[in-house]
């Protein structure tokens, strides 16, 4: 037997003043009587028998003395050779990813976890150690090797559920890190086992299901165990397995964003999927802002999956919901969202001597505020104002956003070169915004002008002939955008064909910035890097303290002063979004417009599907974790055990069997 504190023997000099106050006598005092005679009567009758009196007080000494040792032994806190032998280190993987929020499992798969991860704490032996790591958005350690009880237990319960995807693997690999190189080390994942590769972690054999306290197996052999970055020597994996097979359907895919072809179009792209063991009615409801938008009812075979894209139309943004009206075990994936952005009005001058096929496509956007001018009259000075120059340009191109279409001149920005007659297109920029949805190699073109820019690097030619002259080019200068169409609409069929609005639609919203209006729901888990100034936050709203808030109200302060923030791990479904951070002291009433919004959804499938592998279940039995004797230091019982001497010398007191 070793002791960790051997210094603590000397508090065994503590039993001289115990036995120095056995040997003192006390003194009788002499109190003078009138008679001795009933004193002497007694006397005869039950004589003083010192012998057995002296036996009494030398077993109440034994007994103070052996209640001594016990304590000072105990202060030393002995052990046993074999014990840091046996001693393990274990490390808990608690799941707390989006399918760990299923009800099938009363109140949650989570909560089942943590029950039965604190009869693993319970469990534990003297000088094992436990660490805890949470394996849902991002794998992070809860808590580092500690034998501390409590410690573990307010760990176990930090843990929150999350709307993430599962990262079991990579918690395990941290897990294993933690364990080294120790040879008795154990990593117990409380997992429901919805992720790929789960039935890898399954033994040959099955293990004994008790050393776990739920649903487990050992893996010592498997392969997907040593390739998940087992470093420890002997270490082993046991799954704890949550959950039944339980029926689900899911919104899979949610996403909304303005038309290319419609000025004021939207498409709506849905999914769902029936990740159930049986066919499924239900219905999808969606709203914008508040408002019903369609209902669709949705008939899904065992297994099945359903999509479509829906065309609407409106000007205003606002916030799409999709809603399934079909409760099951889990309700994360039953809500999606989605964020429209706002269509703003284009107030558009068009400069020309007249040209009918330009005003009408321009009337025809409900868009655009036209207003037509003569070359001769004056330009208007309004802010995001876009001018159109037709056959009429100046040498200075006006600052701001500038289509030109057929020049007639040369400008600071190219030199009008001689008429190209009959052009064939033979090359395109498909990747370019200015060209969705956009064909120009059968289009007639009589007549167009040839131009040579002065800053070819500011220049992207968007069509050009055979010839390899540009017919339409894009210009980004510091003072705004230019696009050129050298194209002399007045020869050709180009605006009697329905290529011709779509072009000057995306030239609009290329000079708005917008590229499309697609505001993407992200997936629950992602990490935006994000340039606050091309989001369309103000640039004095950047000089004031930002905040992140998450869907349920939290806040996480954004890096002071910065254009370009990382958004995430974005763990909560629902709409997240960055505010101006509240002044002290903030009112109960206060309340802060959202700079920017982010829509988060689960759109995962394999979160959806909260059936675990059959094979998990079928060779899975919950029973309680280890308990018994010698869990507990050997300190802890020498404690009880003089607790227990000093309980008996108390009733032997009582009844006069000790003085």
């Amino acid at each position: 037997m070793n002791f960790v504190t051997p210094a603590a023997f000397w508090w065994l000099l503590l039993a001289g003043p115990v036995i120095v106050f056995y040997i003192l006598k006390i003194r009788l005092r002499r109190v003078p009587v009138s008679t001795i005679l009933f004193w002497r009567q007694i006397y005869e009758e039950k004589p003083p028998r010192s012998i057995w009196q002296h036996l009494r007080h030398l077993l109440s000494l034994l007994v103070q003395l052996l209640m001594l040792s016990l304590l000072v032994i105990s202060l030393t806190e002995p052990y046993f050779l074999w014990q840091p032998l046996q001693a393990r280190k274990l490390v808990l993987v608690v799941d707390n990813s989006a399918s760990m929020r299923a009800t099938d499992e009363k109140p949650s798969r989570l909560h089942r976890a943590q029950v039965l991860a604190g009869q693993l704490i319970t469990s534990l032996r003297f000088q094992d150690e436990m660490a805890i790591v949470a394996a849902g958005t991002q794998p992070q350690v809860v808590c580092g090797l500690t034998g501390h009880p409590r410690t573990l237990y307010n760990a176990l319960n930090s843990i929150t559920p999350t709307d993430g995807p599962t990262r079991v693997a990579d918690g395990i690999a941290l897990a294993k890190r933690l364990i080294g190189s120790s040879r008795n080390g154990q990593v117990i994942v409380m997992t429901d086992g919805c992720f790929v590769g789960s039935e890898a972690y399954l033994p040959a054999p099955v293990a004994d299901a008790a050393s776990v306290g739920a649903h487990a197996s050992t893996d010592t052999k498997s392969k997907s165990n040593t390739d998940s970055g087992s470093v420890g020597h002997g270490a082993t994996v046991q799954l704890a397995v949550i959950g039944k097979r339980t029926s689900n359907v899911g919104i899979t895919r949610f996403q909304a964003r303005r038309s290319l072809l419609d000025p004021i179009g939207y498409e709506i792209l849905a999914e769902v999927v029936n990740a159930s063991d049986e066919p499924v009615e239900c219905r999808l409801e969606m709203e914008l802002n508040g408002e019903v938008l369609d209902v669709v009812p949705l008939q899904l075979a065992a297994g099945a999956e359903w999509s479509h894209t829906f065309e609407k139309a409106t000007a205003d943004g606002g916030t799409l919901v999709a809603k399934l009206n079909r409760p099951d075990a889990l309700e994360t994936d039953n809500q999606a969202w989605a964020l429209l952005p706002k269509r703003e009005m284009q107030p558009l001058t068009l400069v020309t001597e007249g040209n009918l096929f330009l005003e009408k496509v321009f009337e025809a956007n409900p868009l655009v505020q036209l207003t037509v001018k003569k070359p001769s009259e004056p330009l208007p000075i309004t802010p995001g104002s876009v001018v159109v120059l037709h056959r009429t340009v100046s040498t200075k191109i006006p600052t701001g956003p500038v289509l030109v279409i057929d020049p007639h001149g040369s400008s600071e920005f190219w030199k009008l070169g001689e008429k190209l007659p009959n052009p064939i297109v033979t090359k395109q920029d498909k990747d370019s915004p200015l060209m969705a949805h956009v064909r120009l190699d059968n289009v007639l073109m009589p007549e167009a002008h040839k131009l040579t820019f002065t800053n070819p690097e500011q220049v992207q030619v968007l069509v050009s002939a055979l010839s390899g002259d540009p017919l339409f080019a894009a210009i980004e200068h510091p003072g705004g955008k230019v696009a050129v169409l050298t194209v002399n609409l007045d020869e050709g069929d180009l605006p009697l064909r329905t290529v011709f609005p779509i072009m000057t639609s995306n030239v609009l919203t290329w000079f708005a910035g917008q590229r499309g209006e697609l505001r993407e729901s992200l997936a629950s888990g992602a990490v935006v890097d994000l340039k606050l100034s091309q989001a369309g936050i103000p640039p004095e709203a950047l000089l004031q303290p930002l905040v992140l808030v998450d869907p349920h109200g939290q806040q996480r302060p954004l890096p002071e002063k910065s254009d370009k923030v990382t958004l995430g791990p974005l763990d909560q479904c629902g709409l997240w979004s960055i505010q101006p951070a509240p002044q002290e002291p903030a009112s109960k009433e206060q309340k802060t417009a959202p700079l920017l919004q982010v829509a988060c959804n689960l759109a995962n499938r394999q979160e959806s599907d909260i059936r675990p592998a059959q094979i998990l279940i079928d060779k899975a039995s919950e029973s309680p974790a280890l308990r018994g004797a010698g869990m507990r230091p050997l300190w802890y019982y020498l404690l009880v055990l003089a607790w227990m001497l000093a309980a008996l010398e108390w009733c032997l007191y009582q009844r006069r069997w000790i003085g």
